[in-house]
């Protein structure tokens, strides 16, 4: 049956043990979980398509049986007895580790997995932002044309379903409160899940309102109705927060640590992190932001979602920077901690781990800040990836090819022994490793909102794809010249520029708007 195991506040966890799920009907589980505080039954079918938390729930769907859906799952292979430890940390500038180049961004332990590991150096991300992503890392299904921020459709088959009908037992642990949106159905194929309440905007405390001002703690230059609205819900989630284990990183990573305790030894597992940090607001504990200043304009600066770039002054810019560089480090910390209990229980010998984000953000470049359409550059579609195989053979390996991030899934299985099933669209990564294949793609693809992007060694190229709005498109990198992509060539090569938009059409399978230079 379903055991609710009491925890901290605001953690909410489910454990159905497999034989009893195909018990669980909605109507006994409604009854059975009546007791669990902020829970609500979304009407099924319904759907929601834009970035709201009007409607939170902590159960999202029913756990019927799927076994039209899963019949489609081959058996012909078999786990090769290996774990994976995947951790997902929303908006992570790939330049802002030091095993990417950064000298100023202080991440020891994830540079010290990159050493142990195998760094790739070219991933891009495809379908942008937070939930487009997480369907293809989940289903390793392209998103495109159009990236709809959606639910997982009935017909998508995870990552998780894949490895539960091959016997692995699947953990969940989020802290990005997305995934639990009603009907989101992100939980599917985990046996069990695991939600740590109050991140950004989600509707978790509602008051006292009045307690709480969040002009105390900006510019009143950038301050605005929804920033109020904004950042008055998350010094609501907030007002309990005594000391840097009340921090949603640490308190995400603790419970993935109490998740390998109580399953390590156990059948092969596969444990899912997805933590939204260092995602905004950039709120670090204030002994990690005085690592790069030692004051600030405000004793708890914070800045998020809302602000308009208007409003950013250029005297902003630096302290913007550091508050994510904080946020950066304390997130490197929490992880960290993590891998080192990862160490302690002896799992370093048979799981593998896997480090990533779904894509960056901008910190004033060309007057953006936070990840911005319309200038889909690599601050925002270049994504850090690492993955540290216990076989000793794979340590201290750079991969330079290109990688989407649609080639996660088809990746992971394999890695796990798992070969036969083939639903998806993207390539096995880790042949690039081997030495199998020289090369997995000649262009890589993202769209974020209405612009689209095509990727390969040489050029990147981006324009809006279904509007007139030009951001600051159309744009082209030579990358050979310019890796950091600061200067539009888009006038100096007409041609290559024609040929990459045109490819970006035949992939996008749209009419995009001409270009115009």
């Amino acid at each position: 049956m379903v055991n609710k195991k009491d925890s901290s506040e605001g953690e909410q966890h489910l454990y159905v043990s497999k034989k009893d799920k195909k018990l669980l009907t909605r109507r006994n589980f409604i009854t059975t979980a009546a007791g669990i505080g902020a829970m609500s039954i979304a009407a099924k079918g319904a759907k929601k398509t834009k970035e709201d938390a009007s409607t939170m729930s902590v159960w999202t769907g029913d756990l019927k049986s799927s076994a039209k859906k899963t019949s489609r799952i081959p058996m012909t292979s078999k786990p090769n007895g290996l774990n994976m430890i995947v951790i997902i940390a929303d908006t992570w500038r790939a330049d802002h580790l030091g095993c990417y180049g950064s000298t100023r961004i202080k991440t020891p332990y994830l540079d010290k997995l990159a050493k142990e590991g195998v760094l790739f150096t070219d991933v891009t991300a495809e379908g942008l932002p937070t939930i487009p992503c997480r369907r293809v890392y989940h289903t390793g299904k392209s998103v495109l044309p159009e990236a709809k921020w959606q639910p997982l459709a009935d017909s998508d088959i995870t990552f998780a379903e894949v490895l539960q009908k091959h016997g692995v037992t699947n953990g969940f642990i989020v802290d990005t409160y997305h995934h639990f949106k009603a009907n989101y159905n992100f939980h599917r194929g985990f046996d069990s899940w695991h939600w740590v309440r109050g991140q950004e905007t989600d509707r978790w405390k509602s008051g006292p309102k009045e307690k709480f001002d969040p002009k105390r703690h900006m510019p009143t230059h950038l301050w605005n109705q929804r920033y109020d609205a904004n950042m008055r819900q998350y010094l609501m989630n907030t007002q309990h927060r005594k000391s840097e284990e009340d921090y949603f990183c640490a308190r995400s990573c603790r419970a993935a640590m109490d998740w390998l305790e109580q399953n390590a030894g156990g059948s092969p597992f596969m444990l899912w992190i997805d933590m939204f940090d260092p995602y905004e607001p950039w709120d670090a504990p204030p002994r990690f932001q005085r690592m790069y200043r030692r004051e600030y304009p405000y004793e708890r600066y914070l800045f998020g979602y809302g602000v308009r770039n208007a409003d950013i002054r250029p005297e902003d810019l630096p302290v913007i920077r550091d508050l994510y560089a904080a946020e950066v480090t304390f997130s490197d910390y929490c992880i960290g901690r993590l891998l080192k209990r990862v160490e302690q229980l002896g799992l370093m010998d048979n799981t593998i781990i896997v480090f990533s984000t779904d894509h960056g953000t901008h910190l004033g470049e060309e007057g953006c800040v936070q990840k911005t359409p319309g200038l889909l550059n690599a601050c925002v579609t270049r994504i850090p990836l690492i993955i540290k195989h216990p076989d000793k053979r794979y340590a201290a390996i750079r991969v330079d090819e290109l990688v989407s991030a649609v080639d996660f899934m088809p990746t992971f299985l394999p890695l796990l022994g798992i070969d036969d099933y083939r639903n998806m669209d993207g390539r096995n990564m880790w042949k690039l490793v081997t030495g199998e294949v020289p090369s997995l793609h000649e262009n890589v693809y993202t769209v974020f909102n209405k612009f689209g992007a095509i990727h390969n060694l040489n050029w990147h190229y981006f324009q809006n794809v279904t509007g007139k709005n030009l951001g600051k498109g159309p744009c082209l990198y030579n990358l050979k010249t310019d890796p950091e992509q600061t200067k539009n060539v888009i006038k100096q090569f007409p041609k290559v520029s024609k040929d990459l938009r045109n490819k970006l059409q035949n992939h996008l399978k749209i009419k995009i708007p001409p270009l115009k230079v």
